[in-house]
């Protein structure tokens, strides 16, 4: 995704802060995404992506100069969203899976059902995105990941007012943990994500999650997969490569990478930086460069 005069997307098999490449034959679990396709939106989808886009540099850089960004909310086209559990008896919820943020909420167009495991914090939690945005009070309950990967005390937001997620009951944020951060209350406190919960209680035994999407040309296919802890070899051939995440700005705020574009022979962007993000729906190529030194941080490709 373009972020501004600076970024541009590309597609991807795996996130990772792991330093070295892993592979699971038979990964902790994997959640099944289904794609869902609103197609009497698509005369929205690239104000949509553009809107996105925005945002995410608005927000980063709000972040770092300590100022709050909002956009307008545009209607979603193109979406992949997961079953979630959350409770106990679990109540399933379709959170629509993203990597340009990190809070996990619901309630958008599923109520909340509270059981013996949920709990109120009493904090309220906010969060704007390119595609809408919710407000609601801070829960910790029990959230299920696939066929009985369980979370306890998993923060997530129960939304008491959202705009712009038809079709969806909120958001499975798996971006990084700092983005997070001033989504509470008055506090600049981050919140643990999912993937942080899933490792610092043990039941991954590294911080990684890989995402696979497959062509398709149907709406509401199962044709995607998270798989935490590893790599699922099933869904690849060859061997993957790490890059490291850029440090340049804003890129560096969210999953971001430096690279280049050619195509066939010419050579149409050198030396820029963009970020890997499942809420867009399109490849949005920026006009612009900045050069970047490598982090510690890795991306698999």
């Amino acid at each position: 995704m373009a972020l501004g005069s600076t970024l541009l997307v590309a597609a991807f098999l795996a996130l990772a802060v792991a330093a070295n490449p892993v592979r699971v034959d038979k990964p902790v679990v994997s959640l099944p995404m289904i794609r869902r396709t609103n197609s009497s939106r698509f005369d929205n989808l690239l104000a949509k992506d553009q809107a996105r886009a925005r945002h995410l540099k608005d927000r980063a850089q709000g972040k770092l100069a300590g100022r709050a960004a909002s956009v307008d909310a545009t209607n979603l086209v193109d979406t992949y969203v997961v079953s979630v559990g959350v409770g106990d008896p679990a109540t399933y919820y379709s959170l629509l899976v993203d990597t340009g943020s990190s809070n996990t909420w619901l309630g958008a167009n599923k109520s909340y059902v509270k059981t013996s495991t949920s709990s109120d914090t009493g904090e309220t939690v906010s969060v704007t995105y390119g595609s809408g945005d919710f407000s609601g009070e801070e829960y910790t309950d029990t959230v299920t990941l696939g066929d009985g990967l369980t979370i306890t005390q998993q923060s997530i937001g129960v939304a008491s007012s959202s705009s712009g997620f038809d079709g969806v009951d909120g958001i499975l944020g798996v971006g990084p943990t700092d983005l997070t951060e001033g989504t509470l209350g008055d506090s600049d406190a981050t919140i643990p994500t999912v993937t942080d919960n899933l490792y610092s209680q043990g039941t991954i035994s590294t911080e990684v999650l890989a995402v696979s999407f497959e062509p398709t040309t149907s709406d509401s296919v199962t044709n995607g997969e998270l798989t935490f802890g590893g790599t699922d070899s099933s869904k690849y051939t060859g061997s993957i490569t790490y890059v490291s995440l850029t440090s340049t700005s804003p890129a560096s705020e969210y999953w971001g990478i430096d690279e280049s574009i050619s195509y066939g022979s010419e050579s149409i962007l050198s030396s820029t930086a963009g970020i890997v993000d499942t809420g867009t729906t399109l490849v949005l190529i920026a006009t612009g460069k900045r050069s970047a030194a490598p982090s510690n941080r890795r991306i698999q490709n």
